[in-house]
């Protein structure tokens, strides 16, 4: 059931949540002088409408909501959190020099330092979460029939170029043509062989410099398909895709590895698109997130519509209306310049 979000009075909700004086109205007094002269909850309420309240609300709006819709995901985002500041804690000679440079970045203390990066964990899965919504059916079934395969099992020789750091382009560059004119040599034995994948396993072990390949005669050693190994590999798998099981693909493939030479083992049949609609979904929302400039703004708006949230005050409520047309504004002219 969706819940309503009513904001009356900023400076109220922070003052009580303080663990200090629970105050009950905006009358009563957060500091008191002589001749019964005081500031009100309401006087510090309306100083800190021009300053810091919008950006603290959006901060308590979001957690909200976050905390509520995604409430099984709370564990996973604090040991996440905790696992990180931890981490990083380590990389400095003690506690007391770790906080320093906390306090040099603005970051009060390190369990600051961990809501902070508790809330952008839970920002983040909520961003992914939302993306997966935009992905349809129709979306889904033209990516099964266009891209979705059957896994492949396929080896490959690797043939890397021999290059350092010291090296000029030039040494860089006749090291890459010795490098690839190798493969085509060992291509060429291969292609002139009566048994051709008797003589790619043959040639692998002395030739390839994938270690973790070369003794299981070029195997990768699972079943295979786009996504599985890093975008590195994908023109292998275009490659072996494009000729039949058994077979030696009939040129040099070039990656930022080196030079392959690919062959297919063996082709499994593509699976349903109900077995791998997960997985297309996920696909497509991760593309959507490396490709939506306003995708994380749009998310956290998504939600808060959902929750029916409602700015009570007038002057709250403007402030977020102009930062929200600032924030959309700033990632079109974003997407503009790219």
């Amino acid at each position: 059931m969706k819940r309503k979000i009513g904001i009356l009075s900023l400076g109220i909700l922070l003052l009580a949540g303080c663990g200090k004086v629970k105050l009950e109205n905006g009358k009563e007094a957060v500091v008191t002088f002589k001749d019964d002269v005081k500031i009100s909850i309401d006087d510090l309420y309306e100083e800190m409408k021009d300053t810091y309240a919008l950006q603290t609300l959006v901060n308590m709006v979001d957690s909200y909501i976050l905390e509520t819709e995604f409430k099984d995901y709370i564990d996973t985002a604090k040991d996440y959190a905790k696992s990180y500041v931890d981490g990083m804690a380590q990389n400095y000679e003690s506690e007391d020099a770790f906080l320093q440079a906390l306090q040099a970045a603005g970051i009060s203390s390190k369990e600051a330092y961990q809501d902070t990066i508790y809330t952008s964990y839970m920002e983040n899965h909520a961003i992914e979460e939302y993306a997966k919504t935009l992905v349809t059916d129709k979306d889904i079934e033209k990516y099964y029939n266009d891209k979705a395969k059957g896994d492949i099992e396929l080896s490959h020789i690797l043939i890397s170029p021999k290059t350092n750091s010291d090296m000029t382009t030039d040494e860089k560059d006749k090291a890459k043509d010795e490098a690839k004119k190798k493969a085509e040599d060992l291509l060429k034995q291969i292609n002139e062989a009566e048994d051709k994948v008797a003589k790619f396993k043959e040639l692998v072990k002395d030739n390839s410099d994938d270690d973790a390949t070369k003794d299981a005669e070029g195997a990768f050693g699972k079943r295979l398909t786009y996504g599985d190994l890093s975008s590195s590999y994908d023109e292998l798998l275009d490659a072996a895709y494009s000729i039949n099981d058994n077979e030696v693909y009939g040129k040099v493939v070039t990656t930022e590895l080196g030079y392959h030479i690919v062959l297919k083992t063996k082709t499994y049949e593509k699976e349903s698109i109900d077995d791998l609609k997960e997985e297309i979904i996920d696909i497509l929302s991760e593309d959507l997130l490396a490709n939506t400039a306003d995708i994380s703004i749009n998310a956290l708006q998504y939600y808060r519509k959902n929750y029916e949230l409602d700015i009570k005050d007038s002057e709250l409520k403007r402030q977020y209306d102009n930062y929200i047309k600032r924030v959309l504004a700033s990632t079109s002219s974003n997407t503009t310049a790219n």
